[in-house]
């Protein structure tokens, strides 16, 4: 069991860094790999290749200002749903190595539900931080993702075993989490729906 620990904790851990930044989960490994302080497992040393480390940066730095605008950081994230949630499961099914196919199909299906999950989450709080007329609440929160996904990463790579205790804690709250966030987000909704037709102004339709 202990073998096999660093790997479910590795392809969780990309799953679930996924859902929050996938660019800076990209970049953390490609970094951590081709430096020589963190070897990878065969499967994901393409991560190290100076082209996807390029990729990875620029488009981390592209993240990096659009996550702190407010609106924009909303559109990013429905933009990434498309990509985080596919690109998560990937690399989940990547990170456990040369193992049988079956082993691998399953990692990626549990790697793309926790990468949905976390997408989700982090996606219905900007929503919430966003009815903040502020803009430095959109700058912490980004600056707070940046930071548990690398050291969320560093974790998964030098603790496995205290990761996955994380990640239970994480998923636990995380199930809990989600109905509240969308019951005070559908207030919001409803707060902005009457408000506009006591001024006579059509809100735009559900769904």
């Amino acid at each position: 069991m202990q073998e096999i620990l660093p790997y479910i904790a590795l392809s969780m851990g990309v799953a679930w860094a996924s859902g929050i930044n996938l660019y800076a989960a990209i970049l953390a490994l490609g970094l951590l790999g081709l430096s020589g302080n963190m070897p990878l497992p065969e499967t994901l040393q393409v991560l190290q290749n100076p082209i996807v480390i390029g990729v990875a940066g620029f488009m981390y730095c592209v993240e990096f200002f659009a996550d702190k605008i407010q609106g924009v950081d909303s559109a990013w994230d429905t933009l990434h749903t498309f990509i985080r949630i596919p690109a998560g499961a990937v690399l989940a099914a990547t990170a456990v190595g040369d193992v049988d196919p079956a082993i691998a199909i399953s990692a990626a299906l549990v790697g793309g539900g926790l990468t949905a999950g976390t997408h989700l989450t982090k996606a219905s709080t900007r929503l919430l931080v966003n009815t903040s007329p502020e803009p430095f609440s959109n700058i912490g929160a980004s600056l707070a993702e940046d930071t548990v996904v690398v050291g969320g990463l560093l974790t998964a790579l030098y603790y496995p075993s205290l990761f996955l205790v994380f990640l239970v804690v994480f998923v636990a709250l995380m199930i809990w989490l989600l109905p509240i966030l969308w019951r005070a987000l559908k207030g919001i909704y409803d707060s902005l729906s009457g408000f506009f037709r006591g001024r006579g102004v059509k809100p735009l339709p559900e769904g």
